[in-house]
């Protein structure tokens, strides 16, 4: 059996904060394994442990495993790394400064430890060390029977636990259904900037509970808790909410967007709290259609792209066109922020030749004898296309409420002088006898 046990480098003093911290580091081991478990939480150097060998293969073996926990966990505050046979002697190796446990016999390397590596040995100290027993080893020398009438049974427990001669029984973590991660900074922070550092130890957290969740985020927001001296005068605090247009829990990504918005925050007082939440959570589907399942991506996509561009010069500076349903040409095409994640309709295929460019607004075109002109006079080639529609798109200008409601007839003209023209007529409004011909587009 593999297991690790990650120690955390400074557990804090307060019994509520130092279980909180141990809740959220095990919510990022739940990416690697399901059996994850708190090893003492009241002790005073509590550990996370894993039971890895049933995912060793699906992360490449044993080397790439423990290499990515090397590489991720530093960021979570994790101090020291051990790696045993069991979860209890991966515990006291961590706690003794040992990583491997694999390089000697279990029993050897577990004999040289002192006797604080395991918290049910370390509450007989004083007692053993007067019967001269300095290390683990030394203890389990002692005669069984003795040990099990001067001491309770949980030394013996644990010292057969962790010698893997009695199975180990653990309370495993349950992963939570709601992501909100809150953290009391060591000192207090007066530019918003600054936070990201913690900020994205939370967003690993986040991401590692969607991971494990198998979801994918599309808001999340960060709020920070000012100082008490200054709650009064500013308020309790602020925060921010920061949106995607897809579900992703991808962590440069989610840091490089919450830096964005970050750098456009002034505090207001100094900040000694955070708080982050997973507002909007979907199931994510992962894009990877190879055989193999670390595919080589070069690049980012679009959406990634504009999502930080939009970030850093405002949603309404970054447009995205959108097809609509909509049989108006003014309106077959609206303009939205790129970070909208609003659904996006395709519009009906057109079973009729459209112009390369339209106008931003119809020109009303000179006619004579009630045919149109437009340098020159203009032969009707190919119509009417009746487009009839708007009944239900009121608008308020000046106070006023309009329809913008259209009836036309459309045709394809053309003249020597400007070639291939796309006109309607109409009819104008208070007046039904009068025809108006309007130039809409042209042809390339």
């Amino acid at each position: 059996m593999l297991w690790a046990a990650l120690l955390l480098a400074n557990p804090p003093s307060d019994e509520h904060r130092r279980i909180e911290a141990l809740r959220w580091l095990s919510t990022w081991c739940l990416q690697f394994t399901p059996r994850v478990a708190v090893s003492e939480p009241l002790s005073a150097a509590p550990a996370v442990v894993m039971e890895l060998e049933a995912s060793v293969r699906l992360f490449g073996g044993k080397r790439k495993l423990v290499q990515r926990i090397k590489e991720e966990s530093p960021d979570l505050g994790v101090a020291q790394l051990a790696w045993a046979p069991t979860g209890l002697a991966a515990v006291a190796l961590a706690r003794s400064g040992v990583s491997n446990g694999f390089g000697k016999p279990l029993d050897h390397v577990l004999d040289a430890l002192p006797l604080e590596s395991l918290t049910s040995v370390a509450e007989h100290h004083a007692v053993l060390a007067r019967l001269g027993c300095q290390t683990l080893g030394q203890v389990r020398a002692l005669p069984r029977g003795g040990l099990s009438r001067r001491f309770d049974g949980k030394l013996l427990a644990a010292i057969d636990q962790a010698y893997g001669l009695r199975s180990e029984v653990h309370n495993w973590v349950e992963l939570p259904e709601a992501f909100d991660s809150k953290v009391d900074l060591m000192s207090r922070v007066d530019l918003a900037p600054a936070l990201l550092f913690i900020a994205r130890r939370q967003l690993l957290q986040m991401s590692a509970w969607l991971m494990a969740r198998q979801c994918g985020v599309t808001a999340f927001t960060l709020k920070w808790h000012h100082d008490d001296m200054f709650a009064k005068t500013p308020g309790d605090g602020g925060g921010l909410t920061i949106r995607t247009a897809k579900p992703t829990r991808d962590i440069e990504h989610l840091t490089r967007l919450l830096a964005e918005h970050l750098a456009k925050v002034n505090l207001v007082a100094p900040v000694s709290g955070l708080q982050l939440l997973a507002d909007e959570v979907h199931r994510f589907e992962d894009q990877n259609l190879s055989l193999l399942p670390d595919a080589n991506q070069s690049g980012e996509s679009m959406t990634l792209v504009l999502e930080r561009v939009a970030a850093r010069l405002g949603p309404d500076k970054v447009l995205r066109p959108v097809i609509t349903e909509d049989h108006r040409p003014e309106w077959m095409c609206i303009w939205q922020p790129a970070a909208d994640n609003r659904a996006r309709a395709l519009g009906r295929t057109v079973d009729i030749t459209q112009p390369t460019v339209v106008l931003p607004s119809p020109l009303r075109l000179a006619t004579r004898v009630h045919r149109p002109l437009y340098q020159g006079p203009l032969q009707l080639l190919i119509g009417p296309h009746r487009v009839e529609g708007g009944w239900w798109h009121r608008v308020e200008e000046g106070g006023v409420l309009t329809t913008l409601h259209v009836s036309r007839d459309y045709w394809i003209a053309v003249n020597a002088q400007v070639g291939l023209l796309w006109i309607f007529q109409t009819r104008l409004p208070g007046d039904a006898a009068e025809t108006a011909w309007f130039l809409h587009g042209s042809f390339a």
